[in-house]
């Protein structure tokens, strides 16, 4: 991705103030530079370029908020998830021994792994926040496996753009550009305050990405799929996330 100027910003940033001419101008600006979301088609995409263009510049290198230990939520609040599927109660049965993550896509070496096996991956830990766009929001120290480091392990492709991630739930799926993906928050997270991640919070194994919504943070995950397009997943908007209605690009 190239770098954009702040000159570059700016005229976007004047253009918009436009109307809908300024909203092209923006996109045009942010074409040049790489910086257009999959779901930049429609009445909205052009200003879902724009949000995604400025703040991949303005927050580039960026860290979400981590907080001390002493506010951590007392009771985290646990949104509601499908009836888990026969496949899922027999992982569960077995203490997740079987559960594994696939990695495959524009990688040199694709791979299998075990929760066990992500474990002894360089890990990390943070206390971050879960913002929901329903309103709802709670902190809590999340410990897990960079995703940096797999994705370091099985050798990404130069031309790859995108990591897609997939949960063992049906039609559960997202994505993120390589800039989150190799962002050191974002985490392949397997444990949860003082144990392993619970069910209810998307254990064994779910993606946190603290710089985004919370819907960006897929529970149960399966399979990650490296790329350098999203058209061919779904209906090419990036992720579940904007066929219903909702942004591919959730930046906080």
């Amino acid at each position: 991705m190239k770098e954009i100027s702040r000159r570059g910003l700016i005229t976007g940033g004047v253009a918009a103030t436009a109307g809908v001419a300024g909203l092209a101008a923006a996109s045009r600006i942010a074409s040049r530079y790489g910086l257009i979301p999959p779901d930049c088609k429609g009445i909205y995409g052009p200003g879902e370029t724009l949000t995604y263009a400025a703040q991949r510049l303005l927050t580039a290198h960026s860290l979400a908020r981590e907080f001390p230990r002493s506010m951590i939520s007392k009771i985290p609040f646990r949104n509601e998830t499908a009836p888990p599927s026969d496949e899922f109660k027999r992982l569960l049965a077995g203490g997740f021994a079987d559960w594994r993550l696939a990695v495959d896509g524009m990688v040199a070496r694709p791979g299998v792994y075990s929760i066990s096996e992500l474990k002894s991956l360089p890990m990390r830990s943070q206390i971050t926040e879960v913002v929901c766009e329903e309103g709802w929001s709670y902190i809590a120290e999340w410990i897990g496996t960079p995703l940096s480091e797999l994705l370091n392990a099985v050798g990404v492709l130069p031309q790859a753009r995108y990591v897609a991630y997939f949960s063992i739930e049906k039609d559960w799926w997202d994505s993120i550009d390589m800039a989150d993906a190799g962002h050191p928050q974002t985490l392949l997270t397997w444990a949860m305050n003082d144990g392993d991640l619970p069910v209810g919070f998307g254990g064994p194994l779910r993606l946190r990405v603290p710089r985004q919504l919370g819907y960006k943070s897929v529970k149960y995950l399966t399979r990650l799929t490296v790329t350098d397009s999203m058209k061919k997943f779904g209906q090419g908007l990036g992720s579940a996330a904007p066929e219903g209605g909702y942004a591919w690009y959730a930046g906080i």
